[in-house]
């Protein structure tokens, strides 16, 4: 158990500074952890809509359907505190230029 553990925070420690890297592929992939609980953290739809949001600026396709998707299941309060996060995490990492 402790070595699954383990893994879990290594994944999700590798997938936050790929993010932080302005990565989509590992703001897709926080985006999943968040939405189901993978990866040694609870569902949080508010984080996964801001990761999810944050792959699709990026570039991601599957970032936008997935974001689009749990919007569904969140009130109009919690996807305006996910995009208030995610601009605020913009405005720590600026977005380069595709």
């Amino acid at each position: 158990m402790a070595n699954s553990l383990k893994s879990a925070q290594f994944l999700m420690e590798s997938r936050l500074s790929g993010a932080a890297s302005e990565s989509a592929e590992a703001c897709f992939d926080l985006g999943v952890a968040y939405s189901c609980g993978t990866g040694g953290v609870s569902v949080d739809l508010i984080e996964a809509h801001k990761w999810f949001n944050l792959a699709a600026l990026r570039g991601s396709e599957e970032g936008q359907a997935m974001r689009a998707e749990i919007a569904g299941e969140m009130s109009a309060r919690e996807i305006a505190e996910a995009q208030r996060q995610a601009r605020a995490l913009i405005a720590m990492t600026p977005l380069r230029a595709a």
